[in-house]
């Protein structure tokens, strides 16, 4: 897909979502245009998958008579096939093409309660199937019946259909298996969403440029995953995003505590062509009620961005629970930053690599937290890099923020490394914003491992132990220009030359004065 293609393709998407703007704010339009998306994909595979069975016999899936005793029949085995292999089924009228067409027409185009029951048809028909679990309430943001989208009936069913009709009309590309048109599209979306919405509830978008930096230092050295994990998981940008650095991926898990952002996450992963059997997401609060089903599990590669300093319980319970118990302290209820380390250290196999963005605070605060950051440098010694970013690259919040590196088997445990990028960045209008230069910088600089002047240091535990643990980036890489020194001579000579200058404009001005018969003002 060309970018030009690309970008013509986001252009028509986010002036759909435009047609809803008016009606809703951000967080509502997006649950809708989000989950039409979806439907249009679900309906574009199921078509395509079913023709491909059809092939031989010479029929096409949507020419299929469903009232027919052969139709039904026919129906029957595809519905089998397709439950095995995506996870759900769609009969021909129930395609979006088919609803779309309906909403378009001049009469008899009322598509609302048709679409609802053709939305609870799709989790429907997953029930007592392994996908049930992977698709159970997908469209419970879907609210049809809002007041939001219109006064009266006609007026939803007016919104709705026009929506749909312009959805219709792109092309995803699905039958290219090469290319990922719908998922681009979809993170896109996600993103612009994220920037008119803010932040909510400390929760923050992680933007593209940070997700590929992230990826590429969990995969250093590595062509597959067995897995990869993120414990605050929001829409799974974070994950499909390692998954493009490596040729394959086993499974991926993950965690989130918002049900509209879990919805969207699984979403997310089936629009990317991840199989429902190689996901396994969760919804509930990872700090306080981690997944059962991960509890046992470690994984390969880690990757996060959980909230800013995030309250937590803290509760004495968790002084034996595995994940915090060795530390011998809990992090602050008000601040939940290394709880979320911790959580992810104990869960990360050995050779496996964790990069997690926190703000600056963890590097450098006192109390449990400074003992917390003592355990994992002193008697673990996992820390492996600390990487300082610009401030304000998060939509919402302007803080500075930081990427902790850790591993368990490092394979230079006799130091850490420490980058500065805080000053690489371009101004994009209230944003700042990581290039494709910064970003190769930062991930080559943390390959390579190697001291840059003003940007990088490699240092030896003993400097860290001597600035008691104090991760502060300024302390390990001087970033301090020094200023041109000031030539006092030349200096000198413009000032001479300047009051001559002035001198001059002075006979000037006491010469109009005396002409016009006023006192020169000096």
């Amino acid at each position: 897909m060309s970018e030009d293609h690309k970008q013509q393709l986001q252009s028509q998407l986010w002036n759909i979502a435009n047609t809803l703007r008016g009606k809703m704010g951000a967080d509502d339009f997006r649950d809708y245009i989000l989950g039409f998306i979806f439907y249009k994909y679900l309906s574009e595979r199921m078509h395509l998958f079913a023709d491909e069975i059809l092939k031989n016999d010479g029929v096409k899936f949507d020419a299929i008579d469903e009232s027919t005793p052969d139709g039904k029949e026919m129906l029957a085995a595809i519905q089998e096939e397709a439950i095995g292999r995506l996870g759900y089924f769609l009969k021909p009228s129930e395609l979006f093409s088919k609803v779309a067409e309906r909403g378009g027409q001049k009469s008899d185009n009322f598509i609302l309660e048709d679409l609802g029951n053709i939305l609870r048809h799709i989790e429907g028909s997953t029930m007592g199937h392994d996908s049930e679990e992977d698709f159970e309430g997908l469209f419970e943001d879907l609210d049809l019946g809002s007041s939001k989208l219109g006064k009266t009936e006609n007026a939803k069913n007016e919104l709705i259909a026009k929506v749909l009709v312009h959805l219709d009309e792109i092309d995803f590309e699905l039958e290219d298996t090469e290319a990922d048109v719908l998922g681009d599209a979809y993170e896109y979306l996600i993103g612009q969403f994220a920037s008119g919405a803010g932040k909510k509830a400390g929760e923050f978008y992680t933007p593209q440029q940070v997700s590929t930096i992230l990826a590429k230092i969990v995969t250093t050295g590595k062509t597959s995953l067995k897995n990869v994990y993120d414990p605050t998981c929001g829409s799974g940008s974070l994950l499909l995003r390692v998954a493009k650095e490596v040729e394959e991926v086993g499974g991926f898990y993950g965690q989130e505590m918002n049900p509209t952002t879990y919805n969207l996450a699984r979403m997310n992963m089936i629009l990317h062509g991840v199989h429902y059997q190689r996901f396994d997401l969760r919804n509930e609060d990872t700090l306080e009620n981690p997944a059962p089903e991960h509890a046992e599990l470690r994984f390969e590669a880690i990757v996060a961005n959980p909230p800013f300093s995030a309250k937590w319980s803290a509760s004495a319970i968790h002084e034996n629970d595995d994940r915090f118990s060795a530390y011998g302290k809990l992090a602050p209820k008000t601040k939940a930053d290394f709880a979320f380390v911790q959580h992810m250290a104990h869960h990360l196999d050995s050779g496996a690599t964790m990069a997690c963005v926190l703000p600056h605070g963890v590097l450098f605060r006192g109390a449990a937290e400074g003992h917390i950051r003592k355990y994992l440098i002193e008697d673990c010694n996992w820390l492996d890099a600390v990487i300082g970013l610009p401030a304000n690259i998060f939509y919402g919040t302007s803080i500075p923020t930081c990427i902790l590196v850790l591993k368990k088997q490092r394979e230079n445990p006799e130091d850490i490394l420490f980058i500065d990028a805080s000053q690489h960045f371009e101004k994009v209008g209230n944003q700042n914003q990581l290039r494709p230069e910064d970003i190769e910088r930062i991930v080559s600089a943390y390959r390579k491992r190697e001291s840059i002047e003003k940007f990088s240091h490699v240092a030896e535990l003993s400097e860290v132990e001597e600035n008691d643990y104090n991760l502060n980036i300024p302390r390990y890489v001087d970033t301090f220009e020094e200023e041109e020194p000031v030539d006092l001579a030349e200096v000198s000579e413009k000032l001479v030359a300047l009051e001559k200058e002035m001198g001059e404009t002075d006979k000037v001005i006491a010469e109009s004065c005396k002409e016009l018969g006023i006192k020169a003002p000096f």
